[in-house]
């Protein structure tokens, strides 16, 4: 029998479950069909949705199936949970837009399990939905006084922040979206991030009380930092998945930079190794094991090859201090005179201006190895050719264009 709640915890990808012990059983008595979904409200996923891709790809590989729910239907509405404000309402042509590149990032994640994976949109059953059947379906077995305990409305309604009628609809929109995957293709398990605990508890009541049926729910831990930060964002903004939003070097070196502290969590999550073999390598070599890290999850979400190449360049740069390769450029038109802040923040290498003045402030921006400590400091045409420094591990070429 396969302890399954066991290897979610040894490998860092538990937060909770409704019934630890039947969700064993459930899982062990025949190979089940799960779902977690995913809303459309941006074109691509950033790195701390990588918890529960691996999460998916755990279940899989021990032959379950299962539903990646596009949520077409529930980004028209917006999800409050987690939010100190009202997602923005996305016009439907963008929400078509974003589930496509969606299934194009799922499809190379899993490339592996192609057989194991369904993709499912809600809007094909929500479209339809008429409101009159949705209360008389669902209506009479959902407790408003339930739904005010759940967090995700709790904190807004402490806060005195404001909370639509729209997106309260939102969590009855995700009980139905179970209930229909539990009746239609017999769907048992809902896995999500742990800010979807009462949506996901929602739902297993209504397949209760509605289906008759054993439903269960386990959510996933948010990626953060031994300190409890969020992790997948840099200086220049979020960490994306999608290769064409984020470069393969720049995803490396993320990886690659992570605080000492993080490096077995990480390892535990993202890779196979097993935690005997996890210590060896940091106790050998932390610079090696963070170079692991970074070759694993880089090769997972791009590709081997670019991973390698990745790791290459950066061997290149910041050990043998080769600068004369193929640097990434900054490109400036020739005879204007920019001030680093804006350079830094018009080539998105930096998010903000206060950030950039923030690290000149630190002394984290240099020119040719020497720190600028001047925020209005000027790039004219005599510093073509040089080298350009952000932080510790991001080296760019100055090139001046007509």
């Amino acid at each position: 029998m396969i302890d399954y709640i066991q290897q979610f915890k040894d490998r860092h990808l538990f937060h909770q479950c409704t019934n630890e012990e039947e969700l064993n059983k459930q899982l062990n008595k025949e190979k089940s069909y799960f779902y977690i979904g995913f809303d459309a409200t941006s074109d691509a996923l950033h790195a701390g949705s990588l918890v529960q891709l691996r999460a998916i790809k755990k279940l899989v590989e021990l032959g379950h199936h299962a539903i990646i729910l596009l949520g077409g239907g529930t980004t028209k509405v917006g999800d409050p949970s987690g939010k100190d404000e009202s997602r923005k309402i996305l016009e439907y042509k963008t929400i078509e837009a974003n589930i496509e590149n969606f299934k194009k990032i799922f499809n190379h994640y899993f490339r592996d399990y192609k057989d194991k994976i369904t993709y499912a949109n809600n809007d094909t059953w929500l479209s339809d939905l008429n409101y009159i059947e949705l209360l008389r379906t669902v209506g009479s077995h959902i407790s408003i006084n339930r739904m005010l305990t759940f967090e995700s409305v709790k904190e807004r309604l402490k806060r005195e922040q404001s909370l639509s009628f729209l997106e309260f609809n939102y969590m009855v929109l995700q009980g139905y979206d179970f209930y229909y995957l539990n009746k239609n293709h017999n769907c048992s398990l809902q896995i999500g991030g742990s800010d979807q605990w009462g949506n996901i508890v929602l739902g297993i009541e209504i397949i209760s009380k509605i289906n008759k049926k054993d439903a269960y729910g386990l959510t996933t831990p948010l990626l953060t930092t031994s300190s409890g930060k969020k992790m997948g964002k840099t200086e220049k903004g979020a960490v994306w998945i999608d290769q064409e939003k984020f470069s393969s070097f720049d995803f490396f070196q993320y990886w690659r930079n992570v605080d000492d502290k993080d490096v077995e969590n990480l390892l535990l999550i993202f890779s196979d190794l097993d935690k005997d073999e996890i210590t060896s390598l940091i106790d050998e070599d932390i610079n090696k094991a963070k170079k692991k890290l970074a070759l694993i999850v880089t090769s997972d979400c791009h590709t081997e090859e670019d991973a390698l190449k990745a790791e290459q360049k950066a061997t290149d740069l910041f050990e043998n201090k080769n600068f004369n390769q193929d640097i990434d450029l900054i490109q400036i038109k020739k005879d204007v005179s920019l001030k680093i802040t804006d350079i830094l923040v018009i080539n998105n290498l930096i998010a903000s201006k206060s950030e950039a003045k923030r690290m000149i402030e630190n002394s984290g921006i240099k020119i040719n190895d020497i720190a600028i400590s001047d925020i209005n400091h000027e790039i004219t045409d005599k510093d073509e050719g040089s080298i350009l420094k952000i932080g510790k591990k991001r080296i760019f070429k100055i090139s001046f264009k007509n």
